[in-house]
């Protein structure tokens, strides 16, 4: 047994649940909905094709975000937009605002420049890394794509990288100062 399965062992038995990643729950939720629809009376070409279309519009909302590069590092939160904004040592990274692990907003330790989630505990640096040992946890901090845009950088909340499944990608998103 893995570590990452007694872990989410361990949470089932205190009435967490396992996180789902983003899209799992939107197919899901799709295929819920059209079967909800066939069930009264609508047929399957056009129950399948409801969801389907709404997934395209979603996909391509694009939605982007402006910010100012930050003056000094440390961690700015647009809860608005479940971003985190984050210069750290020459570098400006884009953070989603849910812990990796059951999507709780983290929450910038000022003191020790780290991120904490209330709800496990777990840590992680200002680049996103995971700190080990450290709550429930299992892989750092979701960023998102981030590019330099005139005096500051704008943040697209619709590409979300996962570093143990986009490594490139997630390795890639940050904005490096001169």
């Amino acid at each position: 047994m893995t570590d990452e399965k007694k872990i989410h062992d361990d949470c089932e038995q205190h009435d967490c649940f396992v996180p789902t990643s983003r899209r799992r729950f939107l197919r899901d939720s799709f295929l819920g909905v059209a079967g909800a629809l066939i069930a009264v009376g609508m047929s399957k070409s056009d129950a399948f094709a409801m969801p389907m279309a709404f997934t395209e519009a979603t996909r391509s909302s694009g939605a982007t975000h402006s910010y100012t590069v930050p003056a000094a590092d440390g961690a700015q939160i647009d809860k608005d937009n479940e971003v985190i904004l984050v210069r750290w040592q020459n570098a400006i990274y884009a953070f989603s605002l849910s812990c990796p692990h059951q999507n709780t907003a983290l929450r910038w330790d000022d003191r020790d420049h780290t991120f904490q989630c209330p709800k496990h505990h777990s840590k992680f640096t200002a680049a996103g890394a995971y700190i080990a040992d450290s709550g429930r946890a299992t892989r750092n901090m979701d960023r998102l794509a981030i590019r330099r845009d005139g005096a500051g950088v704008t943040v697209d909340v619709d590409k979300l990288y996962q570093e143990d499944t986009d490594g490139p990608q997630w390795a890639s998103a940050v904005v490096k100062l001169s």
